[in-house]
């Protein structure tokens, strides 16, 4: 759980957040629209200089009440929020409700080592792993799940990024709205491959932008390359002085279609 600050620190935390998305105040407040008409309710809707008056600290977003509702009735807040239909065990599912349209490192989650997440139980002893088959079939049933063993997951060596819908460097290799895991031990440029398929990708730093593409080192430059089918041009900039090289991609999640 985030530890609680002042009103001036959340607000500072706040921007970091957005800023990190590489998201201007008018981003949220569009994004934020684009929710309220999914919805269909606009109490979802933020306005820009709502994001701009709690960053700077002026106000706090009025969730203390129903902390206090939560206390006095010996109920969980998440519990009392699911009451007005905001149920943060489907938060996974409501993130498709938000399209980023850059490319960004996803931070570690907060873990509540208490907490627990559904999951698959019980793989079926008919279940041949070398077929294609759907997960849902895979398995006896849905169980829950304790949060602690996530903890199990190495976050020190390995980041998370997502690949902006308006990303297409590496297109198709890596479409957008994928996913990547990022080993943060290889930033080293490596030369030996054989073919694009098996040519080393990287995620990089760029300061006011992320890019995950083919590199190459000439001198003082890192050049950025993309893929041919993305007749995107390739990038060169100072190095290090302009670029950090996150890590190497090593796994990717990728859609195959646009889910409708």
């Amino acid at each position: 759980m985030l530890a609680a600050t002042s009103c001036p620190d959340a607000g500072r935390r706040l921007r970091a957040e957005r800023e990190r998305l590489r998201l201007s105040t008018r981003d949220v407040e569009r994004m934020s629209q684009a929710i309220a008409l999914k919805r269909n309710d606009s109490d979802y809707y933020i306005s820009h200089t709502w994001v701009a008056d709690v960053e700077a600290g002026k106000f706090k977003p009025k969730l203390y009440k129903l902390h206090s509702l939560s206390l006095i009735y010996q109920r969980s807040l998440d519990e009392i929020m699911g009451f007005f239909g905001l149920d943060v065990r489907q938060v996974g599912q409501d993130q498709g409700l938000v399209d980023l349209p850059r490319t960004c490192l996803v931070p570690a989650p907060a873990i509540d080592v208490n907490g627990t997440i559904t999951a698959p139980l019980g793989l079926r002893d008919n279940v041949g792993l070398d077929q294609t088959n759907l997960v849902s079939r895979m398995f006896e049933g849905w169980g829950e799940f304790p949060l602690g063993l996530l903890q199990k997951t190495d976050w020190r060596t390995s980041l998370y990024g997502y690949i902006g819908l308006e990303d297409y460097t590496l297109y198709p290799i890596i479409r957008p709205g994928s996913w990547v895991q990022i080993d943060a031990r290889q930033t080293k440029i490596k030369k030996d491959w054989q073919s694009e398929f098996d040519r080393p990708i990287y995620f990089v730093d760029l300061r006011d932008t992320y890019m995950c593409s083919w590199c190459e080192v000439d001198g003082n430059q890192l050049v950025l390359i993309p893929s041919p089918q993305s007749r995107r041009p390739s990038k060169h900039v100072r190095y290090p002085g302009d670029a950090d090289v996150i890590g190497r991609v090593t796994v990717v999640t990728m859609p195959l279609a646009v889910v409708r």
